[in-house]
């Protein structure tokens, strides 16, 4: 296979770098949580959470659903499109109203994504920057093998390049329950130890899929939780010897032009994707605990 010696190549320049990760948010301006959503409430909470990579010089892009419901309306959501935008970050589109591809005809779907473009569009071109990115919501990618080639060629039509997750996790059930009061103390107990499970899973997972571990790419959400908890997450990665790129960079790697032919209605991991590609035994990444699962349900 022609790509075996770039992967090598690449391998090495890892190793001697370190582990590298990019960090991703989806539900821009606030989603996976059920706290407040006044324009107030969702500034402060974009300026906490974005607050780590401002100070750290740390890379992070945010995916947008302009019709996502909030209390404020375009205007509101390019206040806080400025805030993401004036920190340094990156924006990409993640549809206006976070349809399911599984559910609705792909012409609704497409037709929910250029919706999702006008305030975004122009915040991105205050900013001296382009639209380049599409995140699927729940990472579906098309049902059946017409809907996901039909789907990948609109995006190749109005020029979105796939923005691919391999770090993929339930960060939004701890999230969900972290703005309960009687359960928010266990949550800021319990949340980065999940995390942590779920990137070392990843990381072997990556070793045994593509021989060796890649930069990886985690999705999270626009949440209190990660506001407050932003810090905390990024020390774990530090921890792991991790340093910081932006989504463009981790892309670079070869590993991201590897196959990718999984049919279905589940959102996966790119890396459970080629590992299916390639014919290989499934598995399964750590749940959330139970408690979570369940509250998270109620």
């Amino acid at each position: 296979m022609k790509l075996f010696p770039t992967l090598l190549l690449f391998a090495a320049a890892l190793s001697a770098a370190g582990r590298q990760v990019a960090i991703t948010i989806d539900d821009l301006p606030r989603g996976g949580d059920h706290g407040p959503r006044s324009l107030d409430a969702v500034r402060a909470m974009t300026g906490k959470l974005l607050k780590p990579f401002q100070e750290q010089k740390i890379p992070v892009i945010g995916f947008v659903n302009e019709g996502r419901p909030v209390g404020f309306g375009p205007e509101g959501l390019r206040q806080i499109l400025d805030i993401w935008l004036d920190s340094g970050a990156d924006l990409g589109n993640h549809s206006y109203s976070h349809l399911n591809i599984n559910d609705v005809p792909l012409t609704e779907y497409t037709a929910d994504i250029l919706k999702g473009e006008p305030v975004l569009r122009a915040a991105l071109a205050a900013h001296g920057k382009k639209l380049e990115f599409y995140r699927h919501p729940f990472l579906h990618t098309g049902p059946t093998a017409e809907i996901k080639r039909a789907m990948q060629q609109f995006l190749d039509q109005h020029g979105y390049r796939v923005a691919p997750v391999t770090l993929d996790d339930n960060d939004f059930e701890f999230a969900a329950l972290y703005t309960k009061p009687a359960s928010k103390d266990r949550i800021k107990r319990e949340y980065i130890p999940y995390m942590e499970s779920i990137v070392a899973f990843f990381e072997q997972r990556s070793v045994d899929v593509v021989g060796r571990e890649i930069p990886q790419i985690l999705l999270i959400h626009a949440s209190q939780l990660n506001a407050d908890m932003m810090p905390d997450l990024l020390a774990m990665f530090r921890r792991r010897g991790y340093t910081f790129v932006s989504l463009d960079q981790a892309l670079a790697d070869p590993a991201y032009k590897l196959p990718e032919e999984y049919i279905g209605r589940y959102g996966l991991s790119w890396i459970h994707r080629w590992s299916m590609t390639k014919g290989m035994p499934g598995k399964d990444e750590p749940d959330a605990p139970k408690w979570v699962e369940e509250g998270w349900r109620k």
